[in-house]
């Protein structure tokens, strides 16, 4: 092993040790205090709830809909596909970032109350145009993704639900994400396994009908989704830079996909076996099932996720923002807040003004999802390892089911490709023209989505 590769591997270890004393620090000298166990959460344990949390969410809901869409034997193989895909890119996404904290730990850099984030490594890597690319891509996602979270939790609950998500402001950063990551998770298996109960015990409606696919414009406006499902990972560098050993990142997303397998295809097999083509006029799976004790605490469950889940979309934006108004190093934490206020009420607003963000969901994901978490990564680690210098000298080693540069290339061109012909190219074309069918539809501070018209307003 070369000297300089045993300085850099030093250099990790020397920043591990760091971050370990700062975080005994932060929970004054008392393991077992209610403080450290609730709020200091840096494990990999924290760092698969938080990355298993994010990852489901509503769009459990929604699966069962592009089932229909799609047909059930493609609807299984494409989430296993995109979860893989997704799980891969991820690790791309931690290689780099180990590679940017390296190389400036090297230079004497230091993070102390500063947050790494996925811009910052781009910048760090490859420049400051990769860097405004990150930054557009990151933050146009993150901003429509907490817009999205508030309009789902229901029209009447928006104003209610948004001065809730507030309090977000509050929490400094996934570092302080212990709890809600673990009630989170458990938030969405119950409801996962409420959805997969309940259906089966229902039994098939009579007549049913599994005719899907019968449109392209709906295969891959279905198959957009399930993109968009495996595509949690825009918040990826800070949920590492929130560990306390962030190089045990690497496998943790793909262990989180392989859990929420066990959430998303048994609960959207079974709803889609029960009803059927029914699904393709019913976009929320709790529309079919019957009203009971269980899907209400179903219903509950997943407002509060909505909680959580906009958390998680707006506190890299809080991040940004932070950088930008001088603030991100104050340690007071009403400070803070007080300073990410002008992020979150805008966010609010959005969602009061424009409760038809439903059609544009898939829209979201083959525009923005496509590039953010599977192109830009995949095209990033090419560039920063093309030379053989870089390769050399890489911080990471390569992995072990994958021992080649040559094969790594490979794997990245392929998903570059496949991304932006499947996913934005085709995906795009069928979100788009699903967009401009429904467009009359929608109306700015409506009361509803596709409201029933008035019976005033049918006489004219």
């Amino acid at each position: 092993m070369s000297s300089e590769k045993q300085a850099e591997e030093a250099i990790v270890s020397s920043l591990n040790e760091t971050m370990e004393h700062e975080e005994e620090d932060q929970g004054d000298n008392s393991v077992f205090s209610v403080k450290s166990l609730l709020w200091h959460g840096g494990s990999v344990y924290d760092a698969w709830f938080s990355c298993a949390s994010n990852q489901v969410a509503q769009v459990l809901l929604t699966l069962p809909y592009s089932f229909s869409q799609m047909g059930m034997l493609s609807g299984i193989i494409l989430q296993v596909f995109y979860g893989v895909l997704g799980s891969w890119t991820a690790y791309l996404i931690s290689v780099l970032y180990i590679e940017y904290r390296t190389r400036k730990e090297k230079e004497n850099v230091s993070f102390k109350n500063h947050v790494i984030q996925w811009f910052e490594v781009l910048d760090g890597l490859l420049g400051p145009y990769w860097k405004a690319i990150g930054l557009a891509f990151n933050c146009t996602f993150l901003l429509f993704g907490s817009v999205i979270q508030l309009i789902a939790c229901a029209r009447t609950w928006t104003y209610i639900f948004g001065a809730c998500c507030a309090t977000t402001v509050f929490i400094p950063s996934f570092h302080n994400y212990r709890i809600w990551s673990f009630l989170g998770l458990g938030m969405t298996t119950y409801t996962a396994w409420y959805l997969t109960i309940a259906a089966l015990v229902h039994g098939q409606v009579e007549g049913v009908t599994h005719q899907g696919p019968t449109k392209l414009v709906l295969y891959f406006t279905g198959a957009t989704n399930i993109l968009y499902t495996f595509g949690g990972h825009a918040v990826t560098v800070e949920i590492m830079h929130a560990m306390w050993k962030p190089q045990k990142f690497k496998y943790i997303y793909l262990l989180a996909t392989l859990y929420v397998f066990t959430l998303t295809i048994p609960s959207a097999s079974a709803v889609y076996w029960a009803f059927g083509d029914q699904l393709l006029n019913h976009s929320n799976a709790f529309s079919l099932l019957p009203h009971s004790a269980w899907r209400d605490a179903a219903v509950i469950l997943m407002l509060i996720h909505q909680f959580i889940t906009f958390g998680f979309a707006c506190t890299p934006l809080y991040f940004v923002w932070e950088k930008v108004v001088g603030m991100h190093d104050t340690k007071s934490i009403c400070l803070r807040a007080v300073s990410r206020l002008p992020v979150v009420i805008p966010i609010w607003f959005l969602a009061i003004i424009f409760p038809f963000f439903g059609p544009i969901n898939s829209a979201v994901g083959s525009l923005l999802v496509s590039f953010t978490v599977y192109i830009i990564p995949a095209l990033a680690h090419m560039l920063t390892y093309k030379s053989a210098s870089a390769r050399k000298n890489a911080a990471e080693k390569l992995p072990c089911f994958l021992p080649s540069w040559t094969a790594i290339y490979a794997v990245n061109t392929a998903i570059v490709i496949w991304v932006f012909v499947v996913g934005f190219g085709l995906g795009g074309w069928a979100s788009m023209t699903n967009f401009i069918k429904q467009v009359d539809t929608f109306g700015l501070f409506a009361k509803c989505y596709q409201c029933p018209p008035s019976p005033s307003s049918k006489h004219h």
